[in-house]
């Protein structure tokens, strides 16, 4: 696990203005920054919510709301780079990470604690060109496989609601993980993030997307559990990012067009 230490972040001060300055109490400090920085685990394997600039060093949304709640606390930020979401939340119980850019999902809540979501991503099937399924309902039918990647968040929900098709798991992960053992052992779907399996499927004529979603992805900001007063802060951060256009902002910045989520009711 690559580790890329930036310390008082220079290259995201134009996003800094979105941010109210707001004096955190020492408990927030304690629990977002107990080792002096923000430690803030990006995942490279999902390219909606980061990406790798010119240098190595971490863009796109994770990356500048990183860069905010470590300007709010007052603190240097650390990345701490991943290829995969399994491996970042895999890290909550190794204390590798302070903050974490993860999808809302069940199987994890046992170890992390969520913000409400700030970016919403869908889960759509790809399938060969000739293939019968036309719609996302066929795809849960005996006998059909599907590539996914390894603990990924679409990986645990497929995992936790198919009740007869089979999946294949690419050990790598990622957002479009799924389409290796797709394409290598010719199953009759892949899973993965919108975007990506979108991007493919427009440079492979052999290939298509079914429309609509078996997944509504919601992305959020996550914090080890045993952090409460974190948590806490976290959660209103979130919302004011979203509420102020910040978030809208940096996935504009970085090319992306997931939607915001809405705000918490």
């Amino acid at each position: 696990m690559a580790r890329l230490l930036i310390v008082f972040i220079v290259m995201l001060a134009t996003s800094f203005s979105a941010v109210a300055q707001t004096a955190p109490s020492p408990e927030v400090l304690k629990a977002l920054a107990p080792t002096g920085k923000l430690r803030a685990a990006i995942n490279f394997g999902n390219g909606v919510l980061a990406q790798m600039g010119p240098n190595g060093e971490p863009q796109g949304v994770s990356a500048e709301l990183a860069a905010a709640l470590a300007k709010r606390l007052g603190v240097p930020v650390e990345f701490v780079i991943y290829q995969a979401a399994g491996k970042v939340a895999a890290g909550a119980s190794q204390n590798a990470w302070d903050i974490g850019f993860l999808a809302i999902e069940p199987a994890r809540a046992a170890e992390i604690d969520f913000t409400a979501p700030y970016v919403i991503i869908q889960g759509a099937y790809l399938v060969w060109q000739d293939s019968p399924l036309k719609a996302v309902a066929d795809v849960d039918k005996p006998g059909i496989k599907i590539g996914v990647g390894l603990g990924s968040v679409y990986d645990l929900y497929l995992t936790r609601t198919l009740k007869n098709a089979t999946l294949v798991r690419a050990p790598k992960g990622g957002a479009a993980a799924g389409i290796e053992p797709f394409v290598e052992g010719k199953l009759d779907a892949a899973a993965g993030v919108r975007e990506p399996i979108d991007a493919y499927a427009k440079d492979h004529p052999e290939v298509r997307v079914l429309p609509g979603s078996f997944e509504e992805i919601r992305q959020a900001i996550a914090t080890p559990k045993g952090r409460a007063a974190g948590a806490t802060y976290l959660h209103g951060f979130v919302e004011e990012m979203k509420a102020n256009g910040f978030v809208a902002e940096a996935l504009k910045r970085s090319g992306q067009t997931a939607p915001v989520a809405p705000p918490e009711s």
